[in-house]
């Protein structure tokens, strides 16, 4: 419940945004931060929630992040202008922060390292893809129903329900000796980082790179992330423990992840636009074409889940990549005047099979010899990733597609079939560059990511305390 909603709302405003502008009388640069205080403030609280959870409880945790969300979720449905609908959306972002780290340490802890918890994260993964087609879905549905409201006041009912049933059905845990001691100053340095550097490369593409905001930003992040990294190295309890960082198939697994959501992001932004400006396609029919899409995201996440006890996840990454990257370079070949049984439907298959099985993958791996005393942290960690990733992809790529499309849109003296051909242009470059970010992160796990075999826990290879993807010595 926690993750279907959590990935539900960061899509569902996205085919409301009319709606919502026309209602509240939102100009178009407030009308974006609808979306970005959500992505920030969720972004930038993940690893704070998930420490959070390790310390003070996990299910506490994710029944305030459900009571936070749906409260937040009331006041946004009842918002009578776009000062109170920004706050609440960045409310609703601070209870999902909340969510999901204390759901994913909670299913890390309830299913041991192995087969059980490689199914568990593979009906995770599915749930994150379906979630992020069906908001797109009910959005259109909802604002062109009983009113864009509705979007908002859904989550209400589901959140109570979820903070009813979690003390009959999760059971409460918590980090072994942590009770008591905070690391106050780590958490605030590093969410304030989060924040300011998810924020600014959100921006990036519309203030441009060089500009002042966007540079100081950058810098700001920089100093704030120095000044945790030296908090942590002095105090007793670090809100990150530096240990976590020597497992190196959590490593390669969070750095892979930014880029990969980096391509993701881009992926389904762009996606959106081509077959609304180029195919002609109104909102609610570019929802209901993205199902096949959804349906291969929960088929690759099977597909990765029951692979994982036969193949290392550098392989079934790779593999996901492959299909990735082979999907966008046909998106790239679409032709203006397409059709979507030809040109969209093979992509997407493409594309969901191998999103299913890197999502998944790459959420096995980033807990492989992780403790459960910093499931938490390791939760956190990885979804940090993930939303910085999509951040910065969105924000690179989108640079690189509308470079100098001012100019070719001027020159097209306001004729419909020249602006379709520049529109179908910056879309098309969207996906090329997407493919060649794909194509780094392959090389990325190709070289870095240990070849071993995933061992199950109790055989005479693994150990505990160790990175149990780690290649033998004289592999290395």
């Amino acid at each position: 419940m926690g993750q279907f909603m959590v990935f539900t709302d960061v899509s569902i405003v996205n085919l409301a945004l009319p709606s919502i502008q026309d209602s509240l009388g939102m100009t178009d640069v407030s009308l974006g931060y609808i979306v970005t205080a959500y992505a920030t403030v969720l972004g930038g609280f993940l690893l704070l929630g998930g420490r959070l959870a390790d310390t003070f409880g996990r299910r506490r945790m994710l029944q305030i992040g459900f009571t936070v969300f749906a409260l937040a979720s009331l006041t946004s449905g009842l918002a009578d202008s776009s000062t109170v609908l920004i706050v609440s959306r960045a409310v609703q972002g601070f209870g999902a922060s909340l969510i999901t780290p204390a759901a994913l340490s909670i299913l890390t802890n309830t299913f041991p390292e192995g087969a059980e918890r490689n199914k568990a994260l593979g009906i995770w993964g599915s749930l994150a893809g379906i979630a992020s087609i069906v908001g797109v879905i009910l959005g259109g549905v909802l604002s062109d129903g009983p009113g864009w409201e509705w979007i908002f006041w859904i989550n209400v009912p589901i959140g109570a329900a979820a903070v009813l049933l979690a003390p009959r059905l999760v059971p409460e845990s918590r980090a072994e000796g942590t009770k008591g001691r905070f690391d106050t100053p780590g958490a605030v340095t590093l969410t304030a980082a989060l924040l300011l550097l998810i924020f600014t490369l959100g921006e990036a593409t519309h203030q441009g790179w060089g500009s002042a905001r966007t540079v100081g930003g950058l810098i700001g992040a920089a100093v704030l992330l120095a000044a945790f990294i030296t908090i942590e190295l002095k105090v007793k309890s670090p809100m990150m423990p530096p240990s976590i960082f020597r497992l190196r198939t959590m490593r390669v697994a969070n750095i892979s992840a930014v880029m990969v959501f980096g391509t993701f992001g881009a992926l389904f932004f762009f996606a959106s636009l081509f077959m609304q400006q180029v195919y002609g396609y109104s909102p609610l029919k570019a929802g209901f074409a993205y199902v096949p899409l959804a349906f291969c995201v929960a088929a690759g996440a099977g597909v990765a889940s029951g692979l994982t006890a036969k193949f290392s996840a550098r392989v079934l990454v790779m593999a996901g990549l492959v299909l990735t990257i082979t999907g966008l370079l046909l998106l790239w070949q679409a032709p203006v005047d397409g059709s979507y049984a030809m040109n969209l439907l093979p992509p997407f298959i493409l594309l969901g099979l191998g999103c299913g099985m890197v999502f998944v993958t790459l959420q096995i791996a980033a807990f492989v010899g992780v403790s459960d005393e910093h499931a938490g942290v390791g939760a956190g960690l990885i979804n940090t990733s993930q939303e910085a990733g999509g951040a910065l992809g969105l924000a690179v790529i989108a640079t690189i597609a509308y470079n100098g499309m001012t100019s070719e849109m001027a020159a097209t003296n306001g004729k419909p079939e020249l602006i379709t051909e520049v529109q179908a242009a910056a879309n098309q470059d969207a996906f090329l560059s997407a493919a060649v970010a794909g194509l780094i992160a392959l090389l990325v796990v190709a070289f870095l990511m240990p070849r071993g075999k995933h061992q199950e826990p109790g055989t005479p290879a693994a150990a505990p305390a160790q990175d149990n993807l780690d290649p033998a010595p004289a592999e290395k």
